[in-house]
This record gives C-alpha cells, structure tokens and sequence, in this order.
C-alpha cells in the first residue's frame, strides 16, 4: 500500500475513534453548554468523514480543471447572467459550485412550482459539473426584503459574509477542492475570504464596462467636484472628460447612485466599499462587447486583468432549461401568435424598479393613443406608493374591447421578445433587457428609472443610436409617449442600427470571436494563478 494511502487509513481510522469518543459523551447527561460543543464538533467530523480527504490529484499536485464558487448578488438581474456564466464555465470545463441565497431559491422553486430544488438539473444531464446550494443571507425566507430593503443592505454587508465563510469552509474540503471564487462585484467581502481560503479572486460585473469604469474612478470624480462626498454642496453640471477611457459624459448619464440624493443610501456605501476592495482582485469579467466599448475597457486593462466576455448567452438560452425567474410567468406566446410580424411593442419596467403612478398613466394613455398592440409586463409593485389601482379608470376594459394590448404580472420575457410578432421594446435600460433586445433585432424605447439605467440609456441613444428616449423632459405626457412610440415603431434607420450592433455581439461569441477568446485567456489565466497560489496543475481536457 502506498504511504500516502496508508496515512489516510490511519487519519480516517483516527477521527473515527474521535467520532465515536464524543457521540458516547454525548449519550451521558452533560451540561447543556458542553453539550452543545460536542455536538458542534461531532458535525464538523462527520463532514470530514463523508468528504475524500486523500484525492488523488492532491497527491500529485494535478488536477483535470479548477473547481469555482459562484456567488450571485441576491437580484433578479444579477441572478440571471450568474447562471449563463456558470452554463458557460463548465461547459468549457469547469467544476461549479453555484450559490444562491435561499429567500431567492424559494421564490424560483414558489413561481415555478418545481419538485427538484436543483435549477440546474437540466443542464447536468447534459454532462455539465454545476452543483448547487443555497445559504441564509441574514433573514427567514418569508421576511419582505423588498418592502424592508434598507434593512436587508445592512444585512448583506454585515451578516451574510459570515454564512459564505462557513460555508467556503466545507467547498474546500470537496472533491475536487475549490480553488476560485467568483462573486458579484457588489459584494464586498470576497478578497477577505478568499485569502482565509487561498483562493482566487474573480469579481463578475454584470453591467457595461462604461459603468464600472465611472465607478471605479470615483476618486477623480471627487477630486473635480462630480463626486459623492457631501463636501461638495453644489455637484458640478458640466460635462466630465477626465475619465481614462471615457471622452465624455454628462452627469445627468451617472448611475443614481452617484447622484446627490443616493449618497447615504446602503447600496451606494456598498458600491463605494466594493469599488475599493476590487483593485485586490485577481481577474475582473465584464458582461460586455469589447468592441462595443473598447476605449474603455482598454483603459481598465491598464490598471488590471479584466475580459470582456459578453453577451453572456449560453447556446440556445432563448430556450434555457434553467428557471431564474422570481416570480410566476403568464404565457404570451397563443395571444402574440395572432398578430402580424413586427406589429406588437413589449414594455416592461424589469424585475426591481419603480415609478411613479403619474408615470404610468400617462404611459397607458400613450399607448391607447398610439393604437399599436402591446404587451406590458406591469408588477403590482411597480409603484412604490401602495396604490390599490395605478392604470387609468377604464383602461383596461378600453384596450380589452379594441383587443389592443395584454397586461401580464410577469412572463418570459425572452421567450416574449423573440417571438416574431414583437417590434419594439419600451424598456427601463436594464442591462439584461438591453442586450436581449439588441440579440432580437429589436430598437428600444428608454425610460430610465434608477442605477446604472441613465448611462445604459447613453449607450443606447447616443452611443450606438439603437433606440429613442420615451420623453425628451419631464414631465412625460401621453402625447409624446405617444408620437416616440409611433417613431420607435417605423424607424427603419433604427433597425438597421440595431442589426449592425447585433452583428458585433454575434462576432464576439463566435469562434475565434473576441469574447470567446477572452473567456479561454481568462481560464487559462485563472489556473495558472491557482498554480502559483496552491502549487496545484490542471491537465488538458476539453469538454465534448
């Protein structure tokens, strides 16, 4: 018997009699405080015998592929381009240990009425190594983190870091072991943890790299008076050109969080705190296009290892077979099939923001005035205030008698916007949303409601002109929702536009493709950081 077998005889021989030991102490009538501690410390052996303690690539320092842990921010929109990450990962190869909280869990397992608690069984059958697991984030399930979201932030820096270690704690033991963690960038722990761990850093940014950059420069922001520190009484108007990588913005174009009215807020302590920790990490993923943003991204390749591997769509995620929805989906598909190709707008204000009940009402009457068929994807907590009725008297009843329109609490909305009978979207500029839309050839009208929404909005007016903001100044009336919606719908200039933009996202994930690249020299990347870290090797191996 080789020696290093024999020495996990004798370790495994060893914390069995330990295993046995304390389970007969536990059987006598122990105070109650060390009772608790035998049984705390019985767990923590039975976890390390039920785990491989001796795998054979320890011993030889080899490996087949890295083992990642990838934690998801606790949102519908952050939630959503984890799982296609982690789709796309372990299709290349790569062990991963997905993680959600388990109030987001319930909700996916609640809205989908599924029997497996496993989201990604689907894709496991197909030989994908994804393995899932849910941790407490601070809260019971049935807590409101939406109605007591402040609350929830404070939890999410302050008790939740301490549920990832325990649970880092065990992944390490696994087979194989975890060497890398992936985490949101808007969590702020992970550097911390990782080095308790040893394990490599990769901060995953779900938005475009021009967000990410402004926010990473918040220490020029500051220091030319477009900052967030509460010095600065009256915020610069003028537009910003100092920015690496940035020609020009105008401080309207700020995610909300880096507007006066956010800069107490726990979301914009989370992004301050977060936006100064990254710099320790090891590599940086952006859900981009280089070459739809690649002044900038080229700007913050100069600071740090960052790859743009967007869009994030795994093959054939129109049809994912991984439910990521929070909320039950009404089924579109029999009513859109009864109408032309191009004919229909789809409006949806995403999955977390809100506006105000003027706002939608004069929506609702634009749209009854445009006379173009609709679907709207309308929350019942879209407007923040609680309103018991937020549309128009007689509103729906008018647009049931023209059989213009359908109003859904929720759908799919992929499933929605591929179908051939939409040709326009009315979208509140979530990342996600964006570009999905672009991936269907679809123009896109903007209402902006908060985050990072005002410099998408840029992106897609001004930058890459693929769509028309739904009102020029506020306040919005029905009458320019109206006419933008009757321009959105014939704009064949658009179109065109869209396609081109579409052709460079189609480019990117193509083999050889400048997305498709980046995501192998990321891989490559991150074993030989393990490597250099651990001293552990990978072997080739591809994934058929």
């Amino acid at each position: 018997m080789p020696c290093s077998e024999l020495q996990s005889v004798w370790e495994k021989s060893f914390f069995f009699l330990l295993f046995l030991f304390f389970s007969f102490l536990l059987s006598l009538n122990l105070h109650p405080s060390l009772s608790c501690r035998y049984l705390a410390l019985t767990g923590h052996l039975s976890l390390f015998l039920s785990l491989p303690h001796s795998h054979p690539q320890m011993e030889n320092n080899t490996s087949k592929h890295p083992h990642a842990v990838l934690f998801a921010y606790p949102l519908q929109g952050h939630v959503i381009p984890a799982v296609h990450l982690a789709i796309k990962l372990a299709s290349k190869g790569i062990t991963v240990t997905f993680v959600n909280t388990e109030a987001v869990h319930h909700q996916i397992v609640k809205s989908h009425a599924m029997e497996d608690d496993n989201i990604f069984n689907g894709v496991r059958q197909s030989g994908l190594d994804i393995r899932y697991v849910t941790i407490n984030d601070g809260f019971p399930v049935e807590f409101d983190r939406s109605l007591n979201h402040d609350q929830f932030w404070e939890s999410v820096i302050h008790d939740f870091p301490a549920h990832v270690d325990e649970l880092l704690a065990k992944l390490v033991l696994s087979n194989p072991p975890v060497n890398c963690l992936i985490s949101d960038t808007f969590f702020e722990w992970p550097t911390i943890i990782a080095n308790k761990y040893n394990l490599v850093t990769v901060s995953f940014w779900t938005e475009p790299a021009l967000v990410f950059n402004l926010y990473y420069h918040l220490d020029l922001l500051n220091k030319n008076g477009h900052g967030h520190f509460t010095s600065h009484d009256n915020p610069r108007q003028d537009t910003i050109n100092y920015i690496p990588g940035v020609r020009a913005i105008e401080p309207k174009d700020l995610s909300s969080y880096l507007q006066p009215s956010d800069y107490t807020s726990p979301i914009h302590r989370i992004i301050v705190n977060a936006f100064e920790r990254i710099k320790k990490q090891d590599f940086i993923l952006c859900n981009t296009v280089q070459e739809l943003e690649s002044e900038t991204v080229s700007a913050l390749q100069e600071k740090q290892q960052i790859y743009s591997i967007g869009p994030i769509f795994p093959t054939g995620f129109t049809k994912s077979r991984v439910a990521t929805s929070l909320w039950s989906e009404s089924d579109c598909i029999q009513w859109l099939n009864t109408r032309p190709r191009g004919s229909v707008l789809y409006v949806s204000f995403g999955s977390y923001a809100h506006a105000s009940k003027r706002e939608i009402e004069e929506i609702a009457n634009g749209l009854l005035l445009s006379k173009v068929g609709f679907i709207w994807v309308l929350r019942p907590d879209i407007v923040s205030s609680d309103e018991p009725e937020i549309l128009p008297v007689g509103f729906e009843d008018e647009i049931k008698d023209q059989d213009q329109g359908l109003i859904v609490p929720w759908c799919s909305q992929i499933e929605v916007i591929s179908h051939p009978s939409i040709g326009g979207f009315i979208t509140h500029c979530g990342w996600n949303s964006i570009l999905e839309s672009i991936w269907c050839n679809l123009p896109l009208l903007c209402f902006p409601l908060l985050t990072d929404q005002f410099t998408n909005r840029k992106l897609v007016v001004d930058d890459w002109r693929v769509g028309l903001n739904l009102f020029d100044q506020k306040p919005i009336t029905k009458e320019e929702v109206a006419e933008k919606i009757s321009r959105l719908m014939s704009a064949d200039e658009l179109r065109r536009n869209v396609k081109e933009v579409r052709k460079a996202l189609e480019g990117a994930l193509a083999i050889g493709g400048s997305s498709y690249r980046n995501l192998d020299q990321f891989i490559d990347g991150v074993k030989t950081k393990v490597q250099e870290k651990t001293g552990f090797g990978f072997k080739n191996t591809e994934v058929s």
